[in-house]
């Protein structure tokens, strides 16, 4: 009884030693990750700009008036949508180029060969990607307000939540994809093709009501609209997205659940 007793107080002591160590794994890590990354503008470029210039184009080509294709003001609807277009271009672009480069340069092997342990990575690649999303993601509303103006928040609770959920699905989408995608040029040849349908049909192309029947069929399953749908409508009061945010959630979990099987270092 005075064994057990002494290795229980022996372990939680051992337990919670560890834990300032993981974050500093953690942060070392992150801090290595950000360096390398900064060491490909053309990525960085690509999530910040991209979104930005092409709001500003679309978002003034159908005026500011509600019709029976927008039902809000379609500037509003555009400067809404865009914001997941942030957030496709970390996940489906950004971070596979990136883990694929770290794949093909060794760097995984010297990350591994360093001591950082396999949760280490995972966790620095969500931090990467949370970080471009709320750097870019506010940029882009900041260009958007003295240009189109910005769209009253209906339900800021559920749009908050959307947000993050999509957030973590594509951040995992991405991870997952760096590291089953053999090189830097497979990553984004696979990422823009993923990326640019995507995009036209589900978020930034031209609105669901002018579509033909099939193309609406396919823009409303791509994950990426449902992404856009739950954060949309609350964004705009044009519905609950509950729906959306469920079906984006779920992708969450499944992409997750993957991706850290796979970020093995």
């Amino acid at each position: 009884m005075m064994t057990v007793a002494a290795t229980r107080p022996a372990a939680v002591a051992t337990s919670e030693a560890e834990q300032p160590r993981r974050r500093s794994v953690t942060r070392r890590l992150l801090a290595a990750e950000l360096r390398l990354l900064t060491r490909d503008p053309l990525t960085l470029t690509f999530v910040l700009a991209f979104p930005i210039v092409s709001m500003l184009i679309i978002g003034g080509s159908f005026g500011t008036e509600p019709d029976e294709v927008f039902p809000v003001n379609p500037s509003h609807w555009y400067v809404a949508s865009y914001f997941t277009v942030v957030i496709g271009a970390t996940g489906l672009i950004m971070l596979p180029v990136h883990i694929a480069t770290y794949r093909e340069r060794g760097v995984l092997r010297r990350f591994a060969a360093s001591g950082f342990p396999r949760w280490s990575f995972s966790l620095a690649e969500l931090a990467m990607g949370l970080g471009a999303i709320a750097i870019a993601g506010p940029l882009l509303l900041a260009v958007a307000a003295p240009v189109y103006g910005l769209p009253d928040v209906e339900d800021p609770a559920r749009v908050a939540a959307g947000i993050v959920v999509a957030s973590v699905a594509f951040i995992s989408i991405g991870v997952l994809l760096g590291t089953l995608l053999p090189s830097a040029r497979a990553a984004q040849a696979v990422g823009l093709m993923l990326f640019f349908p995507s995009f036209l049909l589900g978020v930034g192309g031209p609105p669901p009501a002018v579509m033909s029947e099939p193309l609406r069929e396919i823009s409303e399953r791509l994950p990426l609209a449902l992404a856009n749908d739950a954060i949309r409508e609350p964004w705009l009061g044009i519905g609950n997205g509950t729906g959306p945010l469920l079906a984006t959630f779920a992708i969450a979990v499944v992409a997750t659940t993957l991706a850290a099987r796979r970020t093995a270092l």
